[in-house]
């Protein structure tokens, strides 16, 4: 302990500025054992150690989801502490879902290459994914960790090549491990490598709706041999998982695995002692009794790893936002983390050697964090932090005549209702809330995340909660949840965990990992905003800057930048339903007919995503659709998004979208949605509720079995992420809302007996005019007996009145039905493929779409569906060709080229057509709008348009074409002085950010929301061409501005730190 304490204080406890290598440097190595000769076995031989074990040797596991997994286990690393007890091992894991030999992309780091050459043995996954920042690369990581030995997980992502594939892998894993063993990351001598092969495919597909596995082990046994032939040719140990996980589903009566691939902690046990006798030679172990002490300190201790090396928000440590902002806390506590982490590991070596640690004294010995001083000032720092509570905080908000809001639920009344981001009801009726107090992130050295998910309750039906359970807590950032009759899934950083209540108390008892590999470079663009379509599959939205990388049964799903993924949890299977160029969509809802809509919170847009549901191709986005808001009232950030299908509500308003918007404009738009030929329009209808609280902060809403609305209020006095440091103190962590609109003229809906309700009444509930009561009704069906369902569906269906209006609509919620049971109803599907309209024939492809492989003639239902006399049943055609093989996908588009494309169409078509022939290339199409300019001029402006078109950086708020957004506190840069005038002026403002109250061509702007600083940004040459380019694109004509002048004035304000206020400014630089 002491000699501990004295290292922390020599090595560890250093300036910022010590590299990481420095703090990896092992005291205890002596020199004479690292120059040993390192004795490495053949592939034949198993009966003999693999490695040599020195003391403090640094193990390091490389490769993809079968090692990444092992990071929540601990089972591995507890098997070789408990083998080297007195050997003080180092162990990390650096696998990460996805990663190859050669292609280990990484959202902080420009390239996805581990060595050099890699590119060549890759052709989809070669495209510029425009990742951006410094994080280290492998060889830099493996060289700070001073890595002896490194064990390679490598071959099952590589395997979905099949056998044409093989050559190339062979190709990557030879030219990796001469590229490997060529290193001397310790300084010292080359690495002892060895490489693990996949494991086998278990099946389990007579329970588990997943593939056998049978054509899955062809390729995998084929990959298997192959990198054992590739290991003996190098002279490297290989250990062959596959015949022995082969081994195990032979012999154990129970599942190894949750869906085929993944292993499960029974599994993970099996695998870890596997591995470490196969690497030691099945070492006797020692001090076997405390194993679980031992695996807890090992799990304590990979909590700090991994916020090192998978930090959330690595867009602000070490990516494209860093500055200007993180050089502040960053570095410090990167620095602590890792102080942290090696406390760990001494707890781990205490423990395994029976001996007492105290951690929380050497914790305390660890650096301190500095503290972060808040830039947000308005001028009027006494209404900072002005919070308004009960009736006064209702006294803000205003809502249209008819209409009442009035207040669930605060953090005053329930504390745990803090910084509320996601709500949904569950079948019983109550209100279930995501809470993320820890947001942005964890910071090290404060208590351990203890983020929530609440069930609110109003049992005596007076319109406020009175009851609080906590459903799951020790969360860290539930940005999206959805129910299943399995559990909750719920988001967690890289991981879609399924929360389940085993006992009935209300509350999780059984945590599982269902997938990993998501990126959470950017907390608040992880997979969140959780919405299930018609079959109970649900969506989930990802936002730029992150590149997810998720092994599934299926295959690797790889994904970059904006967009949503569909989960099926039936099914257990993930698709990157979406990849297209926005930022940050936080926002999914469907009409009554199925129809998917989405906004996104940096832009004002709000799209229709059928038509860009289309497969993607890596590095690339696919098209968007028209934007369906009028000019006049697009606002943003928007972050939640619902459809009014409440007969609580006037009967004019149903259909009427909701959006909700948190920056500038603090409320709800309506806006009345109508059809358009194949897609659709809007028009704006009334603001639902606004609020004069600059803490307002709407981000979601979800309409009640009573058919009344609630808000979810996120209340914050900070809300920017661009403007602000991560750790400003001014972050709110404690406040947070939930309102409720009700129109009293109208009677309430009485709630449908949802749960506890038998199949027959559930049914009827299908018939309601309330989309969420449907919603719900299905969720509880697809929780009961399939067979009893389907035999109660017949009968129902058989039963309905076909003059009814809603005849057709209720045989689609009956489809919906058997779509969810996972047992699609091939008559039915048919059937309503011939309906009269429309609506219900675009929804039947849907289900067709996804339920194709259950029907013997998908192929020929699409193929006629890419006829119809409606465009909108062609597209999904179109759409839902781009995800079949070659030969069937073309087939169905040769017969959509037959048929008009218009403006929804035609670009669907296009990307559909270069998905399959294979076409990935991109054509440069730069419209430069300046024909004043000539020359050099011209490139310097043509440079500007780029750096403006970066996302979070102009485009973002003033909009492609310089508008800005009125509505949302934006201005426009259309010829106004602020622009077009004095130029140091211009200069300075964009060099330190712009803050505070502004009045720009008549309009008033609030200036709540600070212009970014670009001073740690942008060099001198890119402030001069987005200047640039701002004075001479949207029609405005003004003269260039130069390096020499930003060098100038970058110079002259060196010494500033803060924003300028437009008073400031104009006294400096008065308009003229």
């Amino acid at each position: 302990m002491v000699f501990l304490n004295l290292y922390l204080r020599k090595k560890l406890i250093n300036p910022p500025t010590s590299t990481m290598k420095e703090i990896f440097k092992k005291p205890f190595r002596f020199a004479l054992l690292l120059i040993s000769i390192l004795v490495i076995h053949s592939c034949t031989k198993n009966k003999e150690p693999l490695v040599v074990v020195k003391p403090h040797s640094s193990i390091v596991l490389i490769g993809n989801n079968l090692g990444s997994r092992m990071l929540n286990f601990g089972t591995f690393e507890t098997e070789m502490q408990l083998r080297y007890p007195t050997d003080s091992l180092i162990i990390r894991n650096m696998c990460d879902g996805g990663d190859t030999p050669g292609f280990r992309p990484h959202s902080g780091r420009v390239s996805p290459w581990a060595f050099p050459g890699a590119e060549k043995f890759q052709t989809e996954l070669a495209q510029n994914s425009g990742s951006e920042g410094v994080f280290e690369t492998p060889d830099e990581w493996l060289s700070q960790l001073q890595a002896d030995i490194i064990l390679g997980f490598f071959g099952y992502n590589e395997s979905f090549e099949g056998p044409h594939g093989l050559e190339n892998y062979k190709a990557e894993l030879n030219a990796f491990i001469k590229h490997s063993l060529k290193q001397k990351y310790n300084e010292s001598t080359p690495p002892q490598l060895i490489i693990v092969s996949p494991i086998t495919f278990e099946d389990i597909s007579d329970h588990v709706d997943v593939p056998n596995g049978e054509n899955a082990n062809q390729n995998l046994k084929l990959y298997s041999e192959a990198m054992k032939e590739v290991c003996l040719a190098n002279n490297i140990p290989f250990i062959n998982a596959f015949q022995a996980s082969k081994n195990w589903y032979d012999t154990d009566n129970n599942d190894l695995t949750i869906d085929g691939s993944q292993l499960n902690k029974e599994g993970y046990e099996k695998f870890g002692q596997f591995l470490a006798d196969e690497l030691t030679g099945k070492k006797k172990v020692s001090s076997a009794a405390k194993r679980l002490a031992v695996n807890e300190a090992i799990k304590e201790k990979n909590f700090y790893w991994h916020n090192d090396y998978k930090i959330p928000n690595g867009v602000h440590v070490f990516g494209r936002r860093h500055a200007p902002y993180g050089p502040d806390n960053y570095p410090y506590e990167i620095k602590k983390t890792r102080e942290l982490t090696a406390i760990r590991d001494s707890m781990i070596w205490a423990t395994v050697q029976n001996k007492s640690y105290d951690v929380v004294s050497a914790d305390a010995l660890t650096s301190s964090l500095p503290p972060v001083a808040t830039n947000y000032n308005l001028g009027n720092k006494e209404s900072i932090l002005q919070y308004k509570y009960g009736d006064e905080a209702l006294k803000t908000l205003t809502v249209p005549k008819g209409y009442k809001v009035s207040l669930f639920a605060s953090e005053k009344e329930f504390p745990d209702l803090a910084n509320p981001a996601q709500i949904s009801f569950d079948n019983k009726g109550r209100l279930w809330v995501a809470t993320l107090p820890s947001y942005p992130h964890y910071k090290p050295g404060d208590p351990k995340p203890n983020d929530k998910i609440i069930i609110l309750e109003d049992t005596d039906n007076d319109g406020k909660a009175d009851k609080k359970i906590v459903f799951a807590d020790k969360l860290h950032l539930p940005i999206g949840f959805e129910f299943a009759p399995e559990g909750v899934y719920v988001s967690q950083g890289t991981n879609l965990k399924l929360y389940t209540d085993t006992d009935g108390d209300d509350k999780a008892d059984k945590v599982e990992i269902v997938l990993s590999g998501f990126d959470d470079h950017d907390t608040h663009h992880a997979i969140s905003a959780f919405c299930a379509d018609p079959s109970g599959a649900f969506y989930m939205s990802e936002g730029i800057f992150l590149h997810t990388n998720v092994e599934t049964s299926y295959g690797p799903v790889r994904a970059t930048n904006g967009g949503f993924y569909r989960y099926n949890p039936q099914r257990k299977q993930l698709e990157r339903t979406l990849q297209v160029a926005i930022p940050n969509p936080w926002g999914i809802a469907f009409d009554e007919w199925g129809q998917d809509f989405f906004l996104h919170t940096s832009g004002p847009k709000v799209n229709w995503m059928m038509p860009s549901s289309l497969k993607p191709i890596y590095g690339i986005s696919s098209p968007l659709t028209e934007e369906l808001i009028e000019e006049a009232h697009r606002v943003r950030p928007t972050s939640g998004m619902e459809f009014i299908s409440s007969s609580h509500f006037p009967d004019e308003v149903q259909g009427d979208m909701l959006l909700a918007n948190s920056i500038g404009f603090l409320g709800l738009k309506q806006h009345q949605m109508m059809e358009d030929g194949t897609g659709y329009t809007s028009k704006h209808r009334q603001d639902l509720i606004t609020s004069n609280d600059p803490n307002f902060r709407p981000v979601e809403m979800e309409f009640a079995p009573d058919g009344s609305l609630y808000i979810v209020d996120w209340h914050n006095v900070l809300i920017g992420h661009m403007q602000h440091n991560a750790r400003d103190p001014l972050r709110d962590h404690v406040h947070g809302r939930i309102y409720r609109i009700t129109y009293p003229s109208r009677p309430l809906v009485k709630p449908a007996k949802i749960d506890g309700a038998s199949i027959e009444q559930l049914f009827e509930n299908l018939k309601l005019p309330e989309y969420r009561t449907r919603y719900r009704t299905r969720r509880e069906l697809r929780g009961r007996n399939s067979d009893e369902v389907l035999t109660a569906l017949r009968i129902w269906v058989s039963n309905l009145d076909t003059s009814a209006s809603k005849y057709d609509h209720n045989r689609l919620e009956a489809l919906w039905v058997t779509w969810g049971m996972n047992k699609v109803d091939a008559n039915l599907l048919e059937a309503l493929l011939k309906s009269d309209d429309h609506k219900v024939r675009a929804a039947a492809v849907r289900v067709l779409r996804y339920m194709g492989h259950q029907l013997n003639n998908s192929l020929d239902l699409l193929k006629v569906a890419a006829s119809d006399i409606h465009g909108r049943v062609r597209l999904e055609a179109i759409t839902a060709a781009s995800w079949l093989p070659k030969s069937q996908g073309m087939e169905i588009l040769e017969v959509a080229r037959k048929h008009p494309l218009d403006e929804w169409m035609q670009d669907s078509f296009n990307f559909a057509e270069t998905r399959l022939t294979g076409n990935f290339l991109e054509k440069a199409d730069e419209k430069i709008l300046a024909s004043h300019l000539k020359g050099a001029e011209l490139e310097v402006f043509a440079k500007g348009k780029k750096i403006y078109e970066t996302e979070g950086y102009c485009i973002t708020c003033h909009q492609e074409g310089g508008t800005g957004l009125q509505k949302a506190g934006y201005p426009t840069l259309v010829g106004q002085e602020w622009v077009l005038g004095d130029e140091e002026r211009l200069i300075k403002l964009a060099l330190h950010g712009l803050y505070g109250p502004m009045n720009i061509m008549g309009n008033h702007y609030e200036g709540q929301v600070p212009m970014m600083a670009f001073k740690g940004l942008l060099k001198d040459d890119e402030i001069a061409a987005v200047l640039t380019y701002a004075r001479n694109a949207f029609g405005n004509k003004a003269s260039v501005i130069n390096p020499e002048q930003v060098k100038q004035v970058r110079e002259a304000t060196k010494d500033r730190n803060g924003f300028y206020t437009p008073e400031e400014l104009l006294k400096e630089h008065p308009m003229k």
